[in-house]
């Protein structure tokens, strides 16, 4: 992705949080300038990926394969400095873009239609081979209720709804055709997105940015390190 876009999407994202009268915390608005001067005092920004992630996959197709986020809060699975044993996200997907198809080994999480469009998840176990099972059934937790159906069924999430996934279940969603865009929360475990995704085709998780401006806000995984 080239930065301008970057930068773009970012402010499309805080126009329409802004809009469902979303508050972010502070961190999320410091500049990269302000970035340089920030100390050890905002390390668990830094060591825990809070903050912005645009992401195209590594693929360059943001439009078709991508997803806004922002992490808000999280533990290190890896660093006993930090106790957390959850994390939060706020998300937002368009029409016509996919979250491609993959599990999480150690990651249980709850994806919240927050408001806007419905969301269309698909669902599927991972055999022992830690591929794509395309015969079984699939238990789904949705809300509390408990029920089943074949693999790779669409399950429409109207806002407010929310749907529960465990390790080793794959899932893809997307939008509902004419329904527009979804603000997404999801509620989890521990989120490492460096060793804690099992995607089903090898893809990256992160963008390639082409430098054509300044960055507008670093991505989570953008910060200097901590003035001395």
């Amino acid at each position: 992705m080239k930065r301008s876009e970057v930068n773009q999407r970012i402010k499309e994202f805080e126009a329409v949080l802004k809009e469902y009268r979303f508050a972010l915390p502070p961190f999320l608005s410091f500049t990269p300038e302000e970035w340089q001067e920030k100390g050890h005092e905002y390390d668990e920004i830094r060591d825990n990926a809070l903050g912005w992630d645009i992401t195209d996959y590594g693929e360059g197709h943001f439009d078709t394969k991508g997803l806004y986020l922002i992490t808000l809060r999280n533990g290190n699975v890896h660093n006993p400095k930090y106790t957390k044993t959850y994390a939060e996200k706020i998300m937002m997907l368009k029409e016509g873009q996919v979250s491609p198809n993959h599990f999480h080994w150690n990651k249980m999480e709850d994806i919240i239609n927050r408001g806007g469009g419905n969301l269309v998840f698909r669902l599927w176990n991972a055999d022992k081979n830690e591929e794509v099972d395309r015969e079984s059934p699939v238990k789904i937790f949705s809300d509390g209720r408990e029920y089943t159906v074949p693999c790779g069924s669409d399950i429409i999430l109207e806002p407010g709804q929310s749907l529960s996934l465990y390790p080793y279940y794959y899932h893809e969603f997307t939008i509902q055709p004419g329904t527009g865009y979804a603000i997404i929360g999801e509620v989890s475990m521990c989120n490492d997105d460096n060793t804690d995704n099992r995607f089903e085709e090898v893809q990256g998780r992160f963008p390639t940015i082409e430098e054509d401006e300044p960055p507008y806000r670093l991505l989570c995984n953008e910060y200097p390190p901590a003035k001395d």
